[in-house]
Formats: structure tokens, sequence, C-alpha cells
């Protein structure tokens, strides 16, 4: 019996998943949420004491076990190659430039990145191969170490996880082994390479660039900030004209500015940046890097429907990760369905990879083929048993079974409170999709500005954003689409914005979910009992986190956030925790 563990093994979101003998996907996590360290960056995604409890878990003593991982083989060799020649010495690595290059990233920036890229893959299966002895004692087996280029997994867990059995993907990153993009097809699911770009040109790198102007941090991941505040912008001229220095599309292709013309617009950039900037975010420029980024999308996807045209487009790549963009894909282009994964970025091609081990040793599986998106909800539980130790000393904690803490929580809601909502398993992927959420009442119009002074504690142009049931969609969004990732951005109807400001960005969209008791019963059945209450199937939905951290991993955690947050009610599971005793059921107190 075999079973493949895939491993993403970028500098930053590393990750794993677990694939068993069916193809099944049997579990797949951030290593962030288990070391509590916001997107875990040089972190081995396989530390020996995580696999031997997965391991335990999840693999019978006696299996086999392959471990894949998501940059390929000649990208390996090449590494060697640099190592070996002192390339990625510390002292060579500090002899490189700090200013930018044509890669948009600065050039010793660029060499030290792909240096621990090597260290990544160097290390990759070291702490699985532990963790199997201590799991199984021998028992079981290490059946070898595959790799894969870096954009075929993303493609292959973006196409093979898709509703789709045939689909165009565009895979838009960062780097991969050979540039920063490429176009798959899927046909009757099997997968093929259609293009792929070379060269260090990268629209990844150039948002991230965008956000380091506008005075945040890429390498701490902000460039969801920059999605953020766009809309409180405007569209500056001559901002717009000195971005569009650093790229042109000409024949519909995208090429860079040269080094040299990258540096001087930088420095005219930097010289127009307003002083508070650093302290408040440069919305003009978020607005016209948002822009910029968009024609760069234009003109990749142009080339991908040119390629490879057809009905269903899959978007994959931690550029896939712009919602704002990806509301407007199928407007801009003629696919009529649109699939992103709810973990597009690196985390994402953990999945990929194993799926590609295990299609290797069944060359007649194609992909799940059950006409299901792949579900996001494939990581870690919470363990309860915290909670009912603390029930004989906390009186305001009470087990109500599943339909009374849905009750419960509708109800503190619909009264305006803040509610902590752990269910099940995991979300993967970096978005909250119901399941380890801080939910709100979307209809007071501070309910934003109370959410962030209590708990969240970010900045307050970054909206939060609606679950809906997937049924009210059509009635509150134009040209509503199924988004059941939070991935995408739909404008509101007008007629019904003031009813939920919360959840309304400055520009009249909303990052939606799709909620259906199909995908998520419980977080469903909760919007229902809402909606009974108010009128409104709509719920404020944000990650159950502080700023800076990564999503609770455990039942401890979010006590601790319970205790020390303005949240008002925290339910796990059928537990329901409140501050206030007058909001549990009867206005009772006790176990």
């Amino acid at each position: 019996m075999r079973f493949y563990l895939g491993l993403a093994t970028t500098f930053h979101d590393p990750a794993l998943a677990l694939v068993g003998p069916d193809g099944r996907i049997l579990f797949a996590e951030a290593t962030e949420r288990y070391l509590q360290y916001k997107r875990a960056p040089n972190c081995e995604p396989d530390s020996a004491p995580r696999m031997a409890e997965l391991l335990a878990r999840y693999l019978p003593a006696g299996a086999e076990l392959v471990v894949a991982t998501s940059w390929g083989p000649d990208f390996s060799a090449f590494l060697a190659q640099s190592a070996a020649a002192g390339a990625f010495g510390l002292d060579a690595l500090a002899a490189h430039s700090p200013e930018l290059n044509r890669s948009l990233v600065p050039e010793r920036a660029e060499r030290t990145f792909i240096a621990q890229l090597g260290l990544a893959q160097a290390r990759a299966g070291y702490g699985t191969l532990l963790g199997l002895d201590r799991a199984h004692g021998g028992a079981s087996r290490l059946a070898g170490l595959r790799r894969y280029p870096h954009h075929l997994t993303h493609a292959a867990y973006g196409l093979w996880g898709s509703p789709f059995r045939d689909a165009t993907c565009l895979v838009v990153d960062g780097m991969g082994e050979t540039g920063a993009s490429a176009i798959y097809r899927m046909t009757a699911g099997r997968l093929a390479e259609v293009k792929r770009h070379r060269g260090r040109d990268s629209v990844g790198f150039f948002f991230g660039l965008v956000t380091d102007l506008a005075g945040f941090d890429q390498a701490k991941g902000e460039e969801w900030k920059i999605m953020g505040l766009a809309p409180y912008g405007r569209a500056d001229p001559a901002l717009m004209g000195l971005l569009r220095r650093l790229y042109r599309i000409e024949d519909g292709r995208l090429r860079f500015a040269p080094a040299e013309t990258v540096r001087a617009t930088v420095a005219e950039i930097l010289a127009m940046r307003p002083a508070d900037a650093i302290e408040t975010g440069w919305a003009d420029l978020a607005r016209c890097g948002q822009d910029a980024f968009g024609e760069m999308m234009d003109a990749l996807l142009g080339q991908a429907e040119a390629l490879a045209p057809g009905e269903n487009l899959v978007l994959t790549g931690g550029c896939a990760l712009n919602s704002s963009y990806n509301g407007r894909a199928l407007a801009r282009s003629g696919y009529r369905a649109l699939h992103v994964p709810s973990a597009p970025a690196d985390d994402g091609n953990a999945v990929g990879a194993a799926w590609l081990a295990f299609a290797e040793d069944h060359p007649d599986w194609t992909g799940p083929g059950d006409g299901a998106a792949l579900t996001p909800y494939l990581g870690s539980t919470v363990s309860t048993e915290p909670l009912a130790r603390m029930a004989g000393s906390e009186p305001r904690l009470r087990q109500l079974g599943r339909a009374g803490v849905t009750e419960a929580a509708a109800a503190i809601l619909a009264a305006g409170g803040l509610v902590g909502w752990v269910q099940g398993r995991a979300e993967f992927g970096p978005r909250a999709l119901g399941n380890r959420s801080i939910l709100a009442d979307p209809r007071p119009a501070d309910a934003k500005a109370i959410l962030n002074a209590k708990v969240k504690y970010r900045e307050a142009f970054r909206p939060f954003a609606p679950s809906i049931l997937a049924e009210a969609g059509p009635a509150w969004f134009e040209d509503y689409q199924d988004s059941p990732y939070m991935e995408r951005t739909l404008v509101w109807r007008e007629a019904v914005r003031g009813r939920v400001p919360a959840v309304v960005h400055e520009d009249g969209t909303g990052r939606l979910q799709s909620v259906t008791r199909a995908r998520n019963p419980a977080y469903a059945a909760l919007i229902e009992a809402f909606a009974a209450r108010t009128g409104v199937p709509i719920l404020l939905n944000t990650s159950f986190n502080v700023m800076g951290k990564p999503i609770l991993h455990t039942a401890e955690d979010a006590i601790l956030m319970f205790y020390t947050t303005g949240l008002d009610a925290l339910v796990v599971e059928d537990w329901l925790l409140v501050k206030d005793p007058a909001a549990l059921p009867g206005g009772e107190t006790g176990a």
C-alpha cells in the first residue's frame, strides 16, 4: 500500500499534503498554522515531531510513502552546481549589489532568495524520514523522493482540484525554474504544458515592488494591503506613467524594462512619496499599481486564450490571490467559468506535488473527476478537551449541542456581538472560510471599526469579507459568480449596499464567500439562523487571528484570544463560552 506526501518547499509558505492509495487527499495544511509563525519563512514543512504525529494517524504500519516536492530536478541541479561553485556562500551573496535589477528585486535579495530555496530543497524529506521511524518504528518504508516543476505543481493542484474536466490554467507568480508564468491545458483530466515563460520578468515581483513603494513590506506578505487600499486612491496619470515605464506590452506580449530604467523610475516614484506613506500607506500608488497589475494580467490572459481557448479558466500561482482582478477576469476574456483554488500560492503546491506523484504511479488516473471543486477543509481539527476541563470552573461556558450552539451564536450576532467560530477541519489556504472565523453582523455601519478596535487591530482601510448563502447571491451582487473561497470580488447591487455597509468596500465591491449546505453545513446553518432573525443572509467573516499572527491552530489558541481580546463569544464545536452570562440561552450560567 503506497501513500504520497507532497511538500511545498519554497522559502515562504511551506506546506504539506498527504494523499492516500486511492488519490484522495487525507490532510493538507500550511506550516504556519502548526508553528503559529506567519508564512513560516525558511521553515521545513515536515518537521520530525509533526510528521510522527500525522503519519501515526494517517499512515498504516507497513505502508510505503513517496515524498514529492514542488521544484523540479533541473532547478535542483542548477542549485547544486551553484552551491558547489560557492555562488551561495555568505560572502558571495554579500558581494552582490543591493540595487534593484531587471526582475524588480534587489540583486542581493534575489540571489539570497535562490540560496534559501536551495536549502529548502536540500533538506526536503529529512523530517519525514525521522517522523516515519518514530511513528512506526521501521515498519513503514520511505519509497523515494520525487521532484516536479514548480509551475506544474501549481497547475496540477488548480486543474485537478477544479470542477472541470477540460480547462486552461494560467499560472502567474514571482518565480519558477525558468520564469514567472506558464500556461497549461487539461483535456479529459490529462495535463499538458502549452507555454512556459522564460526570463526574469515577473508580475509577482512587480506587485511586490509596488507593495514596498506604497509603504508596506512584501517580505511580510503584505501585498494584500495594496488591494485593500487601492479603492481609496485616485488614478494619478503621472504615477501611472512612471509605472508603465517598468513594463510594456508589444503584440500582446509583456516585457519589462532594463535594470537602469527600473532604478531610475523607482527613484522618481520615491521622490513623490508622501511623508506619511510609511504610516498610512500610499493610496494613489496602490490604485495605480493595481491598475497596472490588471494590464499585465490582461496581456497574459490574452495570450492564454490565444494559445488555449475554451470555456473554463483556472488561475493559480501567488498572483491568483489578487481577488480584485479575479472578479474581473471573465469579463476581460472569452472564458465563461473561473476556478481559483483555496490555496493558489506556494502552499497549494504540496497538493500538486502529491497528486503528480500519484499520477506517475497510476497512469490511468485523471484527477478526482467527481464534478466538484476540491474541499478546502483539509487541515487539523481542534480538541474540545480543554473546554471540558474548564467546564467545572467557568460558569459562562456551556455545551449546547449543534442546534443549540447555532441558535445561540445567531442570537449573539444579531444583537451586535463578535463571535469566534471554530468548527471541523481547518481551511487549506490563507483565508478563513467559516471554520476558523471571527464573525459579526454586517448591518451596523460601525461594525468594521468595532471589530478592528476590539479584536483585529489592523488598518482601517482593509475590508472585511461577506459570507453569503449562495442561493441569495444573485439578489445581492451584480453578475453574480459562485465564489466558495473568497477568491474574487464582485460588485454589490446598488439597492442593497446600505443594508450591509460593514462589508461593502470603498468601490462598491465585496470579496465574497458563497456558502452552501453541501460545502459547509455547520456554517450554512448559522447564516440561515442569522437570516431568520434579521432577513439578511450574510455574515461578516474574517480570519480567527490578530494582526501579524496566522489563523489559530488549537482550542488553546482560541481560548487565549477570547480572554485577551474583545470577542463577546467563542464557539468551539458545540461549546459556547461568553463574556456576559446573559448571552447564554435562558440567561443561565453553569455547564
